[in-house]
């Protein structure tokens, strides 16, 4: 019956894996001696035999995967004088279509308890455009859905549109930046003293990714900058991700998060930081 029951607990850990923030412009195809990192689009390797049944050198196939997909948990938990459990999900779908448009998508969930009261209910949900993200200079627009308790948000919406520049190309390393237009609307759970906002943002995204030569360790970085045009409002947040290949599709992952808001609910702290340790699966079609 333990035996049983044990096997049931790994299967489901497992599935869970194979159900994260991926930028909508990622790496260009690499070449096959580097570790794919967890945003490019290396390209696939074929093996196959002669007919005379001796192995063919692998080939590099020129077109890049259509769909990728990457799909991953994290987590804490403690006991004792403090009790804290952390749960997150997240994950990244990227279909390039054609050479013209891609569109790329990040949801992701997060759910987190102190002493056994909520504290973390996050929602996000987003929808990518790149125009033309093949070329160094491009365009790109999205939208997104956001709700947190952690924040008193019931619920924010944003859209916005820009371009991005390309700034490192290389094997082993790839640096990316975005300006945008940004237009946000938030309705606090608060409103009779602290009223919800709608204002006008420029937001500049810096995003690397960079891997290592004969290792399975790779290192990317997201920071965003949104000072507010309309209003006095400021708002940053960035993440590091130590990755560790432990299988062609399965890695560990490691995560420092922090981000700042200038205005928040009476209350609430204008700083948050999260350092979570999960797996990630990753994919392509």
């Amino acid at each position: 019956m333990k035996l049983k029951l044990l096997t049931c607990l790994l299967l489901f850990f497992y599935f869970n894996t194979k159900a994260q923030d991926a930028p909508a412009d990622t790496l260009q195809p690499i070449k096959s001696d580097s570790v794919m990192p967890a945003d490019s689009t290396s390209e696939e390797e074929e093996e196959g035999e002669d007919e005379e049944g001796e192995e063919e050198e692998e080939e590099q196939d020129s077109t890049p995967a259509k769909f990728r997909y990457r799909i991953g948990a994290d987590g804490t938990y403690t006991s004792g004088n403090v009790n804290r459990a952390l749960i997150q999900f997240v994950s990244n779908f990227d279909l390039n279509s054609n050479k013209i448009i891609k569109f790329s998508s990040s949801p992701s969930y997060i759910y987190g308890q102190q002493n056994k009261v909520l504290a973390e209910k996050e929602v996000f949900l987003d929808l990518r455009t790149s125009i033309l993200h093949e070329r160094k200079f491009y365009y790109l627009a999205f939208t997104s859905f956001e709700k947190s308790n952690l924040r008193k948000i019931n619920n924010r919406f944003i859209g916005a549109g820009g371009v991005g520049l390309k700034l490192i190309q290389k094997d082993h390393a790839y640096v990316s930046v975005t300006n945008v237009l940004l237009y946000e609307k938030t309705d606090f759970v608060i409103n009779e003293k602290f009223p919800d906002r709608n204002l006008w943002r420029n937001s500049t995204r810096l995003f690397g990714e960079y891997t290592f030569k004969g290792s399975k360790a790779s290192i990317s970085h997201t920071l965003f900058i949104q000072p507010g045009i309309t209003e006095k409002n400021f708002r940053w947040n960035g993440n590091l991700i130590l990755k560790y290949q432990l299988s062609k599709h399965v890695s560990f992952r490691s995560t420092v998060e922090n981000s700042y808001e200038s205005i928040v609910v009476p209350g609430r702290q204008n700083n948050d930081f999260r350092w979570t340790f999960g797996v990630v699966y990753e994919g392509k079609k």
